[in-house]
């Protein structure tokens, strides 16, 4: 019994040494494998969403690492570029290219950006003035030799989401003429994100409209029999993508904080809309948008109780303390309509701009 178990124990210590040298050589060359084929450059943001506003300023913060070994004394020039993801995922927009001395920004970004630099390896982006335009998704590639790798951060701008429809009537829009409406009105048509956080913070409105990707939808927190069914969820509803150009609805557009003064004017008689645009030209401003008394309403707090004609010929008046005769049950920006313009009935909200 004893010569049986030593026997085993000889036959088990030969095996092991036996395969000890094939095992390290096995373990050896995945090592060799994984550092020869694993990644030398590497390109991280510390945060993946930054905030701001309209006129503000923000950087994007992106950062590179490089392996010493794989690229020596470094013969490569590093190349920097930034672009804008847009909705369909398949296009992108040059933004700033640095390699070297040599830098280049493109369209609207030019002279609003430019590289941090805080240290060697710093790629950060910063935009100065901020405009509705710039909110969306950059990525931030980072090139050396046959290397490169890339990183996506989020620019979000504070605001507000606001409903549209021209004096035309709900349903009149293609997707082209709800884009100029937004813009018409100092806004620029909402993303499915922007619409979903104001749903979140609130907003329920039955009309489906326009977003910026194409698709139409419309946000609903009290469900009811003529949006979507009382028994339906809170939720945003999805039309889906339609044509844009035979299609018509409305739309969701999307505005953030102005440098200027928006207030109602303080005028001894009411005015038509014609008399209205010339009261304001006379206090050296101008009749102000849609999307400014909901910035001022909702940025601001800014409350009055008094109908008031706006560019676009429509007449509201906003309610950030909801009180008796001026909407007692909610703070929000009221809708009066689209009235004659030669209707002697209303003031007029102004808006002056700072220089």
């Amino acid at each position: 019994m004893m010569k049986s178990l030593l026997l085993l124990v000889l036959i088990s210590i030969c095996w092991a040494d036996h395969h000890s040298d094939n095992y390290t050589l096995d373990h050896d060359r995945v090592i060799h494998i994984q550092a020869e084929n694993g990644p030398r450059l590497l390109v991280e943001a510390e945060q993946t969403k930054v905030f701001s506003h309209r006129g503000g300023n923000v950087t994007l913060p992106c950062k590179f690492y490089r392996d010493p070994t794989a690229f020596g004394s470094g013969t490569h020039k590093i190349r920097i570029k930034w672009t804008k993801l847009t909705s369909d995922y398949l296009k992108e927009v040059d933004v700033f290219v640095s390699m070297g001395y040599h830098k280049k920004a493109y369209a609207g970004y030019q002279g609003r950006v430019f590289l941090k630099g805080g240290s060697d390896n710093d790629a950060s982006l910063v935009i100065a003035d901020l405009t509705l335009e710039d909110y969306g998704r950059y990525k931030c590639e980072v090139i050396e030799g046959l290397e490169d790798d890339t990183a996506v951060v989020a620019l979000d701008l504070q605001g507000v989401v606001f409903p549209y429809f021209p004096r035309l009537g709900r349903y009149n829009l293609n997707f082209h003429e709800a884009q100029q409406a937004c813009l018409d009105q100092d806004a620029v048509i909402a993303s499915f994100d922007q619409l979903y956080d104001a749903w979140r913070g609130g907003l329920d409105w039955c009309n489906a409209g326009w977003l910026s990707d194409g698709s139409v939808q419309y946000p609903i927190t009290k469900p009811r029999e003529p949006c979507g069914g009382q028994n339906t969820v809170p939720g945003v509803r999805n039309y889906g993508f339609w044509d844009k150009d035979k299609s018509r609805y409305d739309v969701f557009c999307f505005t953030s904080n102005f440098n200027g003064r928006f207030y109602y004017l303080i005028h001894p008689t009411k005015l038509t809309y014609d008399e209205a645009v010339q009261a304001c030209l006379n206090d050296g401003a101008q009749i102000a948008k849609v999307g400014q008394i909901f910035a001022a309403w909702k940025l601001l707090g800014y409350d009055r109780c008094d109908a008031g004609w706006l560019a676009d010929g429509s007449v509201r008046y906003p309610i950030s303390r909801p009180r008796r005769r001026c909407s007692p049950t909610e703070a929000a920006v009221r809708f009066v309509g689209f009235p004659d313009k030669k209707h002697k009935l209303y003031g007029v909200y102004c808006f002056r701009a700072y220089n």
